[in-house]
Order: structure tokens, then C-alpha cells, then sequence
């Protein structure tokens, strides 16, 4: 439906209004829009004066990003972003760069939809790797328009640079101890416990991780007490160490 106004009067503009029709100022309205404010509509027809620092938009007002960081907390990244507008924003999906430099999609924040208040929101991803990591908002209105944000970068702790096999602790152990290790990069990991005959008795990782740190349980409740073996293979790497049960 469109809208008119007619006035025969001085109007001043100190905030943001939006119609999603028309808005028509009537012969010898003088319109000053301060410094900073806006109007907006699909279509202004302005029959007066208009004056002042302020703007006129054609059409939706848009998503306004004023800040996008990102900080590291212990393994987690935490993001947070403020707009000072929004209009007709369904929300942020958010991304993060892969190691084979493609962005993918790890979330979804809701957004306000329509305001002319700042808006604050935030993000935690726990992403199972260290070094230097990469993040981007999507935001996307109703219509399924969107508009990429600026990419921010975090260092999650240290690069890991070499495979790295521990020594398990406690040793000796009863029933239980915890074997950690590391891997520079995305790998295929497996991580298996023998006896002094070379005989398999457990399976503790068999499965592809990404680059990071980690720690594996061995329960071993069920065997004899003496000495064992644990080995890890990852890629081109493998490595073997020395347990002792005591029972």
C-alpha cells in the first residue's frame, strides 16, 4: 500500500526511518535530516526543501557490520560482532577457512531481523587444531540476498611441526594410564597395545584426525600384570614405546 505525507511544516531527521512502500513529502515541507541519520524507502518523492548532513536510501536499509574479532581461549576460538542497523537480516552463517582452503559452514546465529539499535552477538567454535585459523561471516536477509563480512585471523597455541608419540603416565600403571600425542597435520591414526609376545590386546585410536593434540585411555583391568607395547601409525610416521602393568 502506499503511503503519502503531507506537511506544511518544518521536519528534522535525527534517526533512522524505513517504509517499505513509498514516502512522499507534500509541497513546502522542508526536510533536514541530521548529520549521521537516514531515510529510507523503496521510493522518496520530495516536494519541499531538503537540508542537513544526513542521507536518503532507495531501498532496504542495509546490515551494518561494525566490528568482527576474534580471540583464542585456551582450544576454543571465541567470535564476537557487533551491527549498529539491521533490516530484514534473517541471521549469520558462520565459516571457517579448511586446510585445503575452502570455507565451510560451522554455524548459524539468528539474527535481529529489523533494528535500528546496536546489536552484539557471539560465536564459539572448538575447532580440534592449532596454528593460524580463519573466519568470515554470511549474513543473509529473508529474500536469500547475503554479503560477506571481512575475514578475521586467530593463532590457536603453537604449531605443531613433528609427530610426537609420549610416554604413557602414570608408568607403571594400575589399572589405567593415558598415552598422548600429536600430529602436524590431517592423518589417518592408529594406536594399538601388544603383548611381550606380539600379540594385539587393544585397539585404543583408528580413525583420521586433524592436526592437534590428544590423548588416549588404556584400561587394562582385564589383563596381567607385565610389560606391554603401544605403537602409533600415522601416515608415513610410526613409533613404538614401553609399558609396565603392575598387578
Amino acid at each position: 500500500m502506499k503511503t503519502k505525507i503531507f506537511l506544511l511544516v518544518t521536519m528534522m531527521f535525527a534517526s533512522i526511518s524505513y517504509c517499505q512502500s513509498s514516502i512522499t513529502f507534500g509541497i513546502g515541507t522542508n526536510i533536514e535530516v541530521g548529520s549521521g541519520a537516514n531515510i529510507s524507502a523503496d521510493i522518496i518523492t520530495v516536494n519541499g526543501t531538503f537540508s542537513g548532513n544526513g542521507t536518503f536510501n532507495h531501498g532496504s536499509l542495509p546490515v551494518e557490520l561494525v566490528s568482527f574479532i576474534a580471540n583464542s581461549v585456551k582450544d576454543q576460538v571465541l567470535l564476537n560482532w557487533k551491527t549498529a542497523t539491521e533490516l530484514n537480516n534473517s541471521g549469520f552463517e558462520v565459516q571457517r577457512e579448511g586446510v585445503d582452503a575452502v570455507w565451510k559452514v560451522i554455524g548459524f546465529v539468528a539474527g535481529a531481523g529489523n533494528s535500528t539499535k546496536a546489536k552484539e552477538y557471539s560465536f564459539v567454535d572448538k575447532p580440534g587444531t592449532r596454528g593460524s585459523i580463519k573466519y568470515r561471516l554470511k549474513q543473509i536477509d529473508y529474500g536469500g540476498t547475503h554479503k560477506y563480512s571481512n575475514v578475521v585471523e586467530v593463532n590457536l597455541g603453537e604449531t605443531i611441526k613433528d609427530f610426537e608419540l609420549s610416554q604413557n603416565y602414570p608408568n607403571p600403571f594400575n589399572p589405567s594410564t593415558k598415552i598422548a600425542y600429536q600430529i602436524p597435520k590431517n592423518s589417518f591414526v592408529t594406536i594399538k597395545v601388544f603383548d611381550v609376545l606380539g600379540k594385539q590386546v587393544a585397539l585404543l585410536v583408528n580413525e583420521e584426525k586433524t592436526s592437534g593434540t590428544y590423548e588416549a585411555i588404556f584400561d587394562a583391568k582385564e589383563l596381567a600384570g607385565g610389560i606391554y607395547y603401544y605403537t602409533i601409525k600415522a601416515g608415513d610416521f610410526a613409533q613404538s614405546k614401553k609399558m609396565i602393568l603392575l598387578k
